[in-house]
């Protein structure tokens, strides 16, 4: 369970999110306009930056966690690859989620191999073990990034828009590893794809004005999209008529 207490945020000397309070006891899907608080929310949560107030899961405050201890609590995907060697290979990549268990300061031991490769394998991109991180496509990179979350074997993972920059076909390959991964893992996705967080099945926190509710299957009525967004929608999608 993750519990949020007066939980605030800022960006420099402006309020991100102010005082939220909230209990999530499973899965979740994070929605919100442009620039109101999503990803900050996300990395608050990953320790990634400062807050006030506090942040426990399963009763742990995260700040006072080891950095270890976090790493194998919580694994956060960012929205695409973007700062790497881009020399290192797709196997090397993956393996560095397996920093946090790693016993011997000069290499990884057989069983850290043995689950990157389980792991490739499980996203069906183990033929691309030796292949640079460059040579990747969108959807390829988007895997690799899931790969080594994986690897990292937390307990829950966070997915900042993972189908941002992706066509339909990978859209599509990448929501259903999502919701697959929801049988193993406490998932929390964040992203703009209402058709995307409505196949994932999760309750949602809407961030707006500063604070967070949550909802239920409710919150995908095109009345209540309407209320919360400001504009008309039918089925999921804006109305444009």
């Amino acid at each position: 369970m993750i519990k949020c207490a007066e939980l605030s945020i800022s960006f420099q000397n402006k309020n991100i999110l102010k005082d939220v309070t909230l209990e999530v006891k499973n899965h979740l899907s994070i929605l919100g306009a442009n620039g109101s608080g999503k990803s900050s929310f996300a990395k608050a949560l990953s320790g990634l930056i400062e807050y006030d107030g506090d942040i426990t899961i399963d009763s742990q405050n995260i700040k006072t966690l080891t950095p270890n201890a976090r790493a194998k609590l919580l694994s956060y995907i960012p929205t695409k690859l973007e700062l790497y060697d881009k020399l290192i290979t797709v196997e090397e990549f993956v393996l560095l989620g397996r920093f946090p268990y790693k016993e011997s300061l000069f290499s990884y031991a057989k069983k850290d191999y043995d689950i990157v490769k389980e792991m490739l394998e499980f996203l069906s991109i183990a033929h691309l073990a030796k292949h640079t991180l460059a040579e990747l496509s969108s959807g390829e990179q988007q895997l690799t990034l899931i790969a080594q979350a994986l690897t990292q074997q937390s307990k829950i993972i966070i997915f900042d828009e993972p189908t941002a920059n992706l066509d339909p076909k990978n859209s599509k390959i990448i929501a259903e590893h999502i919701k697959a991964l929801k049988e193993e893992h406490t998932i929390i996705l964040i992203t703009h794809d209402l058709h995307l967080a409505a196949f994932i099945d999760s309750q949602v926190l809407f961030i707006k004005d500063k604070s967070a509710k949550l909802y239920d299957k409710e919150f995908f009525s095109d009345t209540m999209l309407e209320e919360l967004y400001g504009v008309a929608f039918s089925n999921l999608a804006v109305r444009y008529d």
